[in-house]
């Protein structure tokens, strides 16, 4: 035990915590933007807020929440850890500097990090918090005929304080009661500032992301001369292009909407 306790507190150590986190977190941000794809569904906000609601009461998912969570904050823990420990091993600056060429990204992981773990703050507390703990998101009703598929919406005020969600079928109606999030989300996404600040947030997970993925699997030995440059080629492409594309398309989607409906 004590062996184990040394090693994951070496300098090694720490750095295999951060790569095993780091990849527990991309797995997630793909499963978000899944999800979070719903937003350009145009349905009235059904499919997002039924997916909201599982996300939030599905108790092997909630599970999972807390973890990613926990993984948010050792990540970036060990993360300024490792920092303050390279800085103190080198207070002075080395007479000659090492001329192996380093990526942008990976010179500035820590400003990276920084602006994400604080993007994940606000995003957090503007979504989640609110959604959770707060009764400033509403309800809406969808009635959906299960023969013809048509769906009508309202808005819907619990009669009960601590009603959360119902799905009821009646005759050939199916009935679902949900807390209306989408609203929020396009409520938020209506403000240019917000807009900036999740754009920005996404060019730095872009650049994080881009050494990050492919620093992970150097960290735990997984390299190999065949599969290396898939892994360069999937960290590129679809961590560092394709899901912050895909996340940054939504702010900029549903603000263009706000500008023409006005």
């Amino acid at each position: 035990m004590s062996e184990i306790k040394q090693t994951f507190n070496s300098s090694l150590g720490k750095k295999l915590i951060m790569a095993l986190t780091g990849l527990f977190l991309c797995t997630f941000i793909i499963v978000h933007l899944g999800g979070n794809l719903f937003l350009f569904k145009n349905d009235q906000g059904y499919g997002f807020n039924v997916y909201a609601n599982f996300l939030t009461h599905f108790p092997p998912i909630e599970v999972i929440a807390y973890l990613l969570y926990l993984a948010i904050l050792v990540h970036a823990l060990y993360a300024l850890i490792l920092t303050v420990q390279n800085r103190k091993a080198r207070p002075v600056a080395y007479a000659s500097q090492n001329k192996a060429p380093a990526s942008w990204s990976s010179k500035n992981m820590g400003l990276l990090g920084s602006i994400l773990f604080l993007f994940i703050v606000i995003h957090m507390g503007d979504f989640w918090y609110k959604y959770k703990f707060t009764d400033s998101v509403g309800f809406k009703e969808y009635r959906t005929n299960v023969l013809t598929n048509q769906r009508t919406v309202t808005d819907f005020t619990p009669a009960d304080p601590t009603f959360e969600h119902s799905s009821t079928t009646e005759n050939d109606e199916e009935i679902v009661r949900v807390k209306d999030l989408h609203t929020k989300v396009a409520a938020s996404f209506s403000n240019l500032w917000y807009v900036i600040i999740y754009v920005i947030a996404m060019g730095s997970l872009s650049f994080h992301l881009l050494h990050g993925f492919q620093s992970a699997f150097q960290t735990l030995g997984w390299t190999h001369r065949k599969y290396t440059p898939v892994v360069k080629f999937i960290g590129t492409w679809f961590f560092a292009v394709i899901i912050p594309l895909g996340f940054a398309l939504m702010p900029v989607y549903y603000y263009y909407l706000h500008s023409i409906s006005k």
